[in-house]
């Protein structure tokens, strides 16, 4: 019975694995837009796709972004200044693509831009610390998306969306993973809205990967300035051994829980862009597979007793 299970099992990944190897063709006149291409994500999976033959339009926050980008790629790629906080930006960005990509439409947009501070728990954080964060990994997405999404329509192309494995669960306070669900949330509704157009809208959900996100050096700067601020009262609740606690389990936990291979995300967001029958969902990361996407499917009850079987206890606590 187990080995006719196991066989089940076996045929359901062979024929998946041979499904989704079709590439598309022509991808000399296929246009990529892909935000966030400073460094991490973005930045490689640029490279990978102008290797490839796809024309790249490569949105960097900084200058020294994109020269980095130019000298290492081809001339078939194009790098442009982003901020997707700007609707300014955002709109000068998308007239430019659209004069690029003509009648054919825009292939594709990689929505990967994003940060991961101010990030602590709830009552440490203002309403601006969640519209800072929100105004790029949230607003910025849907910002950047409905600037092209004309011009996606028109090539029958993609929408990918890069969220987390914490747009399923929440084992942090603060603005991160509010984000990070409202990306699924927009993701869903534009993949049923855009189904009808022939426009295919898939999600990205890594685990954690060695990138900015959990560099672990900002992540600490950024609790000890928010504990700098609290008010006295709030300090007290934690306790005072509580911050140093904190910025061990980001320096010695965090680095461990990371993966240093970021190709698993790219290959992810590269199958999204290129192959004939995509997947809706991916998770890279093993993490992100064997143990937060099965927490996000237990009971509450359950998950939240795994969470704070982790979490650093308060001076305050009930008993």
């Amino acid at each position: 019975m187990y080995l006719y299970l196991l066989g089940l099992v076996l045929l359901y990944y062979l024929y998946r694995w041979v499904k989704e190897l079709p590439r598309v063709s022509d991808r000399g006149s296929k246009y990529v837009y892909i935000t966030g291409c400073d460094t991490g994500f973005g930045n490689l999976l640029a490279r990978h796709l102008d290797k490839q033959g796809f024309r790249v339009i490569a949105a960097c926050f900084t200058e020294k972004g994109e020269e980095e980008l130019k000298k290492s790629c081809s001339g078939n790629l194009t790098t442009t200044h982003l901020d997707v906080r700007s609707k300014d930006s955002v709109a000068k960005v998308a007239a430019m693509i659209k004069d690029k990509v003509g009648e054919r439409g825009l292939w594709a947009v990689v929505n990967n831009a994003g940060v991961s501070v101010p990030s602590a728990p709830c009552d440490w954080l203002t309403i601006d610390d969640y519209k800072s964060m929100l105004d790029v990994n949230l607003n910025g997405v849907i910002s950047v998306t409905l600037s092209v999404l004309p011009l996606i329509k028109k090539a029958r192309g993609r929408v990918v969306n890069v969220a987390s494995v914490f747009g399923r669960i929440s084992p942090t306070g603060g603005p991160y993973t509010v984000s990070k669900y409202g990306v699924e949330a927009f993701n869903d509704s534009l993949r049923i809205n855009m189904a009808p157009f022939g426009v295919r809208v898939l999600c990205i959900e890594p685990g954690f990967f060695k990138t900015n996100v959990t560099d672990s050096n900002i992540l600490s700067k950024n609790v000890q300035m928010l504990w700098d601020r609290l008010p006295n009262d709030v300090r007290d609740d934690y306790g005072p051994e509580y911050l140093q606690k904190a910025l061990a389990m980001i320096s010695e936990k965090l680095g461990k829980m990371s993966d240093a291979d970021l190709m698993k995300v790219v290959s992810s967001m590269e199958h999204a862009v290129s192959a004939v029958r995509p997947r809706t969902r991916y998770s890279p990361g093993w993490d992100a597979k064997f143990f937060w996407l099965p927490l996000s499917y237990m009971p509450t009850r359950v998950s939240d007793y795994i969470l704070q079987l982790e979490a650093i206890p308060v001076a305050k606590q009930l008993k």
